[in-house]
Formats: structure tokens, C-alpha cells, sequence
């Protein structure tokens, strides 16, 4: 018995070598994997802010589309820049009735060779006064009063 048993070890040994060398390569890809992916949704989010603060801008009142392009740019610069996305650009267009501000990157990449686009866009509708209409009409109906 003595003897089985200390041929069944010697035939296992090194049999943790060759697992650690099969998985800890898996094990790698699953970390970075996950750390891209959490790169590139905190990318997407940050796009997402500047695009919604520089149309938020856009769309006031007295905005333009350059301030809200602007304001989005101080917006990405402010939440980390270059290390949060690389090659930014920032569009916008506003009609009469709406701003639109698109923010495009590529987020920061841990996987060499693979940089992913990202593209955020929002819009808002245009602050604008209007003339007070000189009707009056009573929600309560047409006897008024208490």
C-alpha cells in the first residue's frame, strides 16, 4: 500500500505546474476584460455628462452652439481628459426649436492594439419666451367665484 501510494504522488508531481500555466493566462484575460469594460462604460458616462451640460448650455436662453461646445469641452477636461478619453471631439448644431451636442473619444484601452470609439449624444429643447396669450379661461368653469 505504501508503495502505491508514493508512485501515485510521483506521478501527479508537477501536475500544478501545468494547470497554473493553463489557467492563470484565462485568469488574466478575465481580469482585463473586466477592466475594459469598466474603462469603457466610465468613459461612456463621462461623454454622456459633457454632452448633456454643454447641451444644456446650447439651449438656455441667451446660448449658442459654440458655448455649449465649449462648455462641453471644459466639462471633459474637468472630469479627467486625456485620462479618462483620448482623441475628443465635440459637434453641436441648434435650430429654433433644439440643441444638440455629440461628444465622440476612444476610451483608454489596458488590451494593447484595441481602442474603442465612443459616442454620446444629447439633446434639449431651446429656452424661448413667448407672448402671454390675452385669453383667460377658468379651469373651474364659468361660474367663478367661491
Amino acid at each position: 500500500m505504501f508503495a502505491s501510494s508514493q508512485r501515485r504522488s510521483r506521478d501527479e508531481r508537477g501536475s500544478v505546474t501545468i494547470q497554473m500555466v493553463f489557467l492563470m493566462p484565462a485568469l488574466f484575460l478575465l481580469m482585463f476584460l473586466g477592466l475594459q469594460g469598466a474603462l469603457y462604460y466610465h468613459a461612456k458616462q463621462v461623454a454622456l455628462a459633457a454632452a448633456q451640460e454643454g447641451a444644456r448650455e446650447a439651449g438656455s436662453e441667451t446660448g449658442t452652439r459654440q458655448s455649449g461646445v465649449a462648455t462641453a469641452n471644459t466639462f471633459l477636461n474637468h472630469a479627467g481628459g486625456s485620462d479618462v478619453m483620448t482623441s475628443t471631439s465635440v459637434s453641436g448644431s441648434r435650430t429654433t426649436t433644439t440643441a444638440t451636442i455629440t461628444v465622440t473619444g476612444k476610451s483608454l484601452s489596458v488590451i494593447p492594439g484595441w481602442h474603442v470609439t465612443v459616442t454620446q449624444s444629447a439633446s434639449v429643447p431651446v429656452e424661448r419666451l413667448t407672448e402671454p396669450s390675452r385669453e383667460f379661461t377658468n379651469s373651474e368653469g364659468s361660474s367663478g367665484g367661491n
